[in-house]
């Protein structure tokens, strides 16, 4: 895949978005732009089935917990209680249980609107970062999960070896207008065509761009 393809591969991508959205990123935008709300599930979200997720903030956590001074009057315990079983619930639950104190003490609280701000709360990391300041605050963002990683090497667009990498190459290369729906077109996507392992590479709508694509049709 080439620059120039850009424009393509993200209109093809997100017309298959539109057609198979992933369940994670209408979970998060469903807590509309509160950005508490989001960065919360952003953070269960990681390492756990989008349905446990969604099981979790709706029927347990969201009912009990409606801003983040809420945290404060729970125990680790009780957080835990609230969100299991999302992956590595206990470590979830201590970076809940600091986070009111870390949004009073450094940011006057008020949740921060830069990646690198973000990356200063308990249990942020970039890609939670970048999805919360695309989708809570609507600014640009790059948000590199497993599927951006793995996909956009396959196409040959980047060469890189770890998702933060991943994202620094994609800023320079990726136009702005891109930024926020980058990892739309590639979650979903990810999830049901492009996987891991044995990827559905026939008929691919992108396949003519995917140096992967390319290489496997080659004959031994």
């Amino acid at each position: 895949m080439k620059r120039a393809d850009i424009p393509e591969v993200h209109r093809r991508l997100m017309l298959d978005f539109k057609a198979n959205p992933a369940p994670i990123i209408d979970l998060i935008g469903a807590q509309g732009f509160d950005p508490f709300k989001i960065l919360v599930a952003t953070i269960l979200s990681a390492r756990t089935r989008d349905e446990t997720t969604s099981r979790v903030i709706s029927e347990k956590l969201f009912p009990a917990v409606k801003k983040y001074e809420d945290l404060r009057d729970l125990s680790v315990e009780e957080i835990e209680q609230l969100i299991y079983p999302v992956g590595f619930y206990r470590q979830k639950a201590a970076a809940l249980k600091k986070l009111p104190d870390v949004i009073d003490d450094r940011f006057s609280g008020k949740i921060p609107d830069t990646v690198e701000e973000l990356c200063e709360l308990p249990g942020v990391g970039r890609k939670t970062a970048n999805l919360v300041v695309a989708v809570a605050f609507d600014k640009p963002a790059i948000c590199v999960d497993v599927h951006v990683h793995r996909i956009n090497n396959r196409l040959g667009l980047i060469s890189t070896k770890n998702p933060e990498s991943t994202e620094m190459a994609l800023r320079e290369i990726l136009p702005l207008k891109y930024w926020k729906t980058w990892n739309a077109c590639f979650v979903s996507f990810g999830q049901r065509k492009c996987t891991p392992l044995r990827p559905k590479c026939s008929g691919c709508i992108i396949g003519e761009f995917c140096a992967y694509n390319q290489a496997s049709e080659k004959p031994s």
